[in-house]
């Protein structure tokens, strides 16, 4: 049964997985800068090692019952979407992008679940909301600048990731009609090592330098951490007042990137990522409003 709505420990359990995931970012970016990590071999030990860490909740979710489904095929391509999401920001965190355009190009993910919604779920799609998702576009194209000289095709990585994570987004919204928020999670990590070892292997380095393996294992602990923390804010919290504590990541990422790499966002950041905060914002608050008025009439 669900909790009641309790704000103040839901915003602080969604500020808690931003700041771990800022300091996932920083330290991630650190094992494949400064010490040459491909970010395939990255991924396959920092979720390897977050699943470790988040066995306990596994089995508290009911391991043999969750994992009966009727779509375990969907299942797969669902986590190799997801897969491929992580791999294509690991590869922008390790070319490397900046952090603040990372981050900022990744919250452009509401967006394109806002298209897919339309054309491959064939729900209705209001003009205010494609408005509001050509709005983040453009605010995407300001942090980009491709007309500029500066731009470089991995600054596109980004976006790709929001894309894949979008598209998975849509197969869980998909599955969930039929299957358990359980049987989502435990085939999410259960399906993810076996993806991210396939990849890993044509170019693996195994890790020699003992201060690696205590960055790789404190980015497994704290994404274990910020997964958790998702689950826990929304267990406990209403989902439309907790998603817009989420943004709070872009501040937390750009502070961190500054601290650790030096890097300073020029002032296009704050507008074009202002413009899609703004987009998915009202995105997020007209679904929220349609879906009581949905209720409110039946």
């Amino acid at each position: 049964m669900q909790n009641s709505h309790q704000p103040i420990h839901g915003a602080a359990w969604m500020l808690t997985a931003g700041l771990a995931f800022s300091v996932v970012n920083s330290v991630t970016q650190i094992a494949s800068i400064r010490f040459g990590l491909p970010s395939t071999t990255v991924a396959l030990i920092q979720y390897g090692i977050a699943i470790i860490v988040m066995i306990p909740y596994l089995r508290s979710l009911g391991f043999k019952q969750s994992l009966r489904t009727s779509y375990f095929g969907l299942h797969v391509f669902r986590v190799f979407l997801a897969v491929i999401g992580i791999q294509l920001w690991l590869w922008a965190l390790a070319y490397p992008v900046p952090i603040w355009q990372g981050i900022a190009l990744l919250m452009t993910s509401p967006l394109f679940a806002t298209i897919g919604s339309g054309l491959l779920l064939k729900e209705k799609v209001s003009m205010a909301r494609w408005g509001a998702t050509l709005s983040g576009f453009i605010g995407a194209m300001i942090i980009l600048q491709p007309w500029s000289d500066t731009f470089s095709w991995a600054s596109l990585l980004p976006v790709g990731a929001a894309f894949f994570w979008a598209c998975y987004s849509l197969m869980v919204k998909k599955l969930s009609n039929d299957d358990s928020p359980s049987t989502m999670v435990i085939y999410l990590l259960v399906l993810m090592t076996p993806f991210n070892l396939v990849l890993a292997i044509p170019e693996w380095q195994t890790p020699t330098d003992s201060s690696l393996w205590l960055i790789l294992i404190a980015a497994g602990v704290l994404t274990a951490l910020a997964q958790w923390a998702i689950v826990k804010a929304y267990s406990i919290a209403d989902a439309s007042f907790v998603q817009p504590f989420d943004h709070a990541k872009l501040p937390m990422n750009v502070i961190a990137g500054w601290v650790v790499f030096g890097w300073v966002p020029p002032g296009r950041l704050w507008l074009g990522a202002a413009i899609i905060v703004l987009s998915v914002a009202f995105i997020t608050q007209w679904e929220n409003k349609q879906a009581q008025l949905a209720v409110k009439t039946v």
